[in-house]
C-alpha cells in the first residue's frame, strides 16, 4: 500500500538526501536550453482505485494526484523539519491532549471559496461518518467523539465529533482522547485536508472533478487514460509550480511506460521495470535516478481466511525463514534492494535494526522444523496475490520458489490485473491466502508502520490482524509525554510482533527511475514521490 507525502520529525537520524545519481552513458537529445514556465510535465501513473477524495485515497495512483490538488496544514522539508503550509501554527496544550490550529488567512479553494476552520472541521466530520464510506475514516480515531460518529457497529449516533471546535474563521481546536506527542505530524496525511462546501453536498460529482486548495487545479479525467491538472495562479503556498501543469498518464504495463520514457513520450515514472534494472543507468546516463526512500515491502496474511485463523505463529515464522531475501535482492533486483530486518522502514524516527531477529534470516532447516512444530500449513499450499501492472511477478515467483524448496509448501503467485483491482480485493476481504504489500511513510515516525498498519480495526490493516498485547503497547506509546519516549515504546511494540507475525518483512525500497530530455531535472522525496512542482520544462 502506498501512502502519501507526509510530515517529518524535527530531527530524524539517518534521513538520506534525495538527489539524482550521476551515471555514465546516455545520449541526450538537443533542446533549446530555455525553460517554458507554462510547459506540461507528464508522469507515468495508473488509474486511481477510487474517486479523487482525500479521505478515500490510500494508494499511489490517487495519492500523487491528490497531493497536486491539495495543500494540508503541515508538511516537512528534506532535513526532517516540520513546515507550516496552510497552518500558521499547530500548538499542543494540556499534556498534548488539546491542539490549537491557526490557519494562514486569505487562502482559497480553486473555486474562490475561502479556506476556513470550518472547511477542515466539516470535512473531517463528514469523512468520519461510516455512511459516507471513506476508507481513511479511522485516522480520526484519536479525536474525542469519534466513537459516536463512527461506532464499531451500526449508524452514526452523532454527526460531529465533540473534540472538534471552530473558534473563529481561522482557528479550531482538536481534543484527543489522550495526549499524543507526535500528533502534529499525523496532520499531514490526506484525511486531514480541507474540503469546500460543494464536496459534502454532492460527493460523487466532486470526486470526479475535485476542487482543492493546492498548487494545481483540476482540469479533466479521461478514465484509464489521463488526469490533467494545471498550475493555479491563486495559490498562496510557498511551493508554487515552476511549470504549467501535470498530465498523469495511466499505464497498465510498466514496460510500456519505460518505452515511452526512453522515447521522451513521458517525463518520469515511479520505478523502472525489473527487466530494465540492469539497463536503466546505461539507457539514461546522468538522467538515471537512484535514491533512498522510506518504504518497506512485505507479504501479509489474510487472517480472516480459515487457513490462518487459528494458526500457530511457528508456521508464520517458518515461512519467513524460508525466504532467501539476500539472493533474491541480488538476482531479481540487481542489488537495488536491501533485506528487511523488521516492520519499520529506514529513515524514520524510531527505526531499529534487527527487530525481527532470526525470523527474517534465511534458514531452510529452521524454517521446515518450525512449520512442522506448528502443525504445518493447512492444505500445504499458499498463494501470494499481486498486481500485474507493476514489476512484482519476478520476485513473487522467486519468493515462492524459495519457500517451496526450503519447506515443501507449494507456493504460487496470484496475479490480478492492476493495482485498483488488487486493493479492491483486499478491501473486500477476498484475498485467497496472502498478499504482497508495500507501505510508504505517511509521516516519518515508527508508529506509522506499526499502529497504523497492525492496530486492531485500523484502515491500513487489510489482513484482519489483531493482537491485544501489541494494541496495549502501541496505546502506551501514544500516551508518552515526549516524542523520543513514544518512539522507544513503539520499538518495544515492534519487537512484540515476532510473537504474532502479522506479515513477512522482505526488503527496504529505493527509488529507481529516470527523467526525459524534455525536463531540466526531477527529484523524488522521502515518500518516493516525484517533486513535480519543482520540475522545469524546456521549450520545444
Amino acid at each position: 500500500m502506498r501512502g502519501a507525502k507526509s510530515a517529518k520529525w524535527v530531527a530524524i537520524a539517518g534521513v538520506v538526501a534525495l538527489t539524482a545519481t550521476a551515471c555514465g552513458g546516455g545520449d541526450d537529445k538537443e533542446n533549446s536550453g530555455k525553460v517554458d514556465p507554462k510547459g506540461i510535465v507528464s508522469y507515468a501513473n495508473g488509474e486511481p482505485q477510487n474517486l479523487l477524495q482525500p479521505s478515500n485515497t490510500m494508494e499511489a495512483y490517487g495519492s500523487v494526484v491528490i497531493d497536486a490538488l491539495f495543500t494540508g496544514l503541515v508538511h516537512y522539508d528534506k532535513q526532517g523539519n516540520i513546515t507550516y503550509e496552510n497552518a500558521e501554527s499547530v500548538k499542543p496544550s494540556q499534556g498534548n491532549k488539546v491542539w490549537t490550529v491557526k490557519l494562514k488567512p486569505g487562502w482559497k479553494f480553486h473555486n474562490g471559496e475561502p479556506v476556513t476552520a470550518k472547511s477542515y472541521v466539516d470535512a473531517w466530520n463528514w469523512a468520519a461518518d461510516p455512511a459516507n464510506g471513506q476508507q481513511n475514516s479511522a485516522w480520526y480515531r484519536d479525536i474525542v467523539g469519534y466513537d459516536d460518529v463512527h461506532p464499531e457497529k451500526g449508524k452514526a449516533k452523532k454527526k460531529a465529533m465533540s473534540g472538534l471546535k471552530v473558534v473563529d474563521d481561522n482557528t479550531f481546536t482538536i481534543t484527543l482522547k489522550s495526549g499524543i506527542p507526535y500528533y502534529e505530524y499525523k496532520l499531514v496525511y490526506k484525511p486531514f485536508f480541507p474540503l469546500p462546501s460543494a464536496a459534502l453536498k454532492d460527493p460523487k460529482k466532486y470526486g470526479e472533478a475535485p476542487v482543492g486548495n493546492g498548487p494545481y487545479k483540476f482540469q479533466k479525467w479521461d478514465r484509464k487514460k489521463l488526469i490533467s491538472v494545471r498550475a493555479w495562479d491563486g495559490y498562496k503556498g510557498a511551493d508554487k509550480p515552476k511549470n504549467g501543469g501535470i498530465d498523469f498518464k495511466a499505464y497498465t504495463k510498466d514496460t510500456a511506460a519505460y518505452a515511452d520514457l526512453k522515447s521522451d513520450n513521458v517525463d518520469t515514472m515511479p520505478i523502472v521495470p525489473n527487466s530494465e534494472l540492469a539497463n536503466f543507468k546505461r539507457d539514461f546516463g546522468d538522467r538515471a535516478i537512484e535514491s533512498d526512500y522510506s518504504a518497506l515491502n512485505t507479504v501479509n496474511f489474510a487472517f480472516y481466511k480459515p487457513q490462518w485463523k487459528d494458526i500457530d505463529v511457528k508456521v508464520l515464522q517458518g515461512l519467513s525463514m524460508a525466504i532467501d531475501r539476500d539472493t533474491i535482492a541480488k538476482t531479481v533486483f540487481y542489488g537495488t534492494r536491501e533485506s528487511a530486518t523488521g516492520w519499520v522502514a529506514k529513515g524514520v524516527k524510531g527505526y531499529q535494526d534487527d527487530a525481527c531477529g532470526k525470523f527474517c534470516k534465511y534458514d531452510p532447516k529452521a524454517a521446515k522444523d518450525a512449520i512442522k512444530a506448528g502443525g504445518g500449513v493447512p492444505g500445504n499450499k499458499i498463494s501470494i496475490q499481486y498486481n500485474a501492472d507493476q514489476p512484482h511477478k519476478d520476485w513473487v515467483v522467486a519468493v515462492c520458489n524459495s519457500i517451496t524448496k526450503a519447506t515443501g509448501v507449494k507456493c504460487t503467485g496470484d496475479a490480478v490485473t492492476d493495482f485498483a483491482a488488487d486493493t479492491e480485493i483486499r478491501d473486500q476481504k477476498k484475498v485467497k491466502s496472502m498478499y504482497r504489500s508495500g507501505w510508504v511513510l505517511d509521516y516519518p515516525f515508527n508508529g506509522n508502520f506499526l499502529a497504523d498498519l497492525y492496530g486492531t480495526g485500523v484502515d491500513g490493516n487489510k489482513g484482519g490482524f489483531s493482537d491485544k498485547k501489541f494494541d496495549k503497547l502501541t496505546a502506551d506509546a501514544d500516551k508518552a509525554k515526549t516524542i523520543d519516549e513514544s518512539a522507544e515504546l513503539y520499538q518495544q511494540a515492534e519487537k512484540e510482533l515476532v510473537n504474532s507475525f502479522p506479515g513477512i518483512p522482505l526488503w527496504y525500497n529505493k527509488t529507481l527511475s529516470a527523467y526525459s530530455n524534455n525536463v531540466k531535472k526531477i527529484e523524488f522525496d522521502q515518500a518516493g514521490d516525484p517533486i513535480l512542482h519543482e520540475v522545469e520544462v524546456f521549450e520545444k
